[in-house]
């Protein structure tokens, strides 16, 4: 590994176009903070474009990994570091990399080939934690992918990236999609239009999930409107007990995607 290039401005260009990244104003690079998320990049097929660490960084194996990426790697000090980071306990290590390509196409591979042909549509979902909370959830369940709409959290914004372990460099994901374009290419792919509804009459363990579906969920505050609500083929909910309105909704998202596995006999059994 070529010796580390040293920077001492907080000013440098470098430095502040990481904090533009971090911050959401560069659409095509996303910012990876913390040795696990590091991790997790550098067993994907991201594209790395530099690396900044902390003055002593001392986890030398992953270090070695990111030099075998990027030669761009650049150390400063804690001072500066903590002018970059985008969390209160900052563990030394921060990627700049390239913005993972997202598609409708990638989502209709996987429905050729998964043991779960179901995709989870994320409408105007506006919590990032939980958007990558659900993309973790989905990894671990097997999905076909996930769509998320127009007005929605980013996906590989910092707060979604960590949430999410991982599972976004990984999962087939179609952004910023119209709710009229994915109804249209659901149709079109066969998939059974399937809205999660507090109100709705038949319950999520009733619902015959071996039939390719496309999950339908609304916003953490105010769930599906009745234009969306008009447009899926059935209305499905998670019955409560003791006057409890909601679910957050990964957890929702978690109940359904496993009975799902269950049905259609993917779950381990013992």
């Amino acid at each position: 590994m070529k010796e580390i290039e040293k920077i001492t401005s907080r000013d440098n260009r470098r430095i502040v176009n990481a904090r533009k990244v971090r911050d959401g104003k560069a659409t095509d690079q996303i910012f990876i903070e913390g040795k696990r998320l590091v991790a997790e990049a550098l067993q994907s097929r991201l594209l790395i474009d530099e690396c900044f660490v902390v003055e002593g960084f001392r986890d030398r194996e992953l270090l070695d990994g990111v030099a075998n990426r990027t030669k761009e790697i650049v150390e400063v000090s804690e001072k500066i570091f903590r002018t970059i980071a985008d969390t209160d306990h900052p563990q030394g290590i921060i990627l700049i990399a390239q913005r993972p390509k997202t598609s409708v196409e990638m989502i209709a591979a996987r429905l050729q080939t998964v043991g779960l042909p179901l995709v989870l549509f994320l409408h105007e979902i506006n919590n990032p934690s939980n958007l990558g909370a659900i993309l973790r959830t989905a990894e671990a369940a097997d999905a076909a992918g996930i769509i998320v709409s127009e007005n929605s959290a980013d996906v590989f914004s910092p707060k979604a990236l960590r949430a999410a372990m991982g599972a976004s460099l990984r999962t087939a994901i179609w952004e910023n999609a119209g709710f009229l374009a994915v109804v249209g290419w659901a149709r079109g792919m066969n998939l059974a239009i399937t809205g999660a509804d507090a109100s709705a009459p038949v319950s999520y363990i009733v619902t015959d999930w071996k039939i390719p579906r496309l999950l339908v969920f609304g916003s953490e505050a105010h769930g599906l409107g009745e234009r969306e609500l008009s447009m899926v083929d059935h209305r499905i909910r998670i019955p409560l007990d003791n006057d409890v309105e909601s679910l957050n909704l990964a957890v929702s998202t978690g109940i359904i995607l496993f009975e799902a596995r269950r049905q259609i006999g993917l779950m381990p059994k013992g």
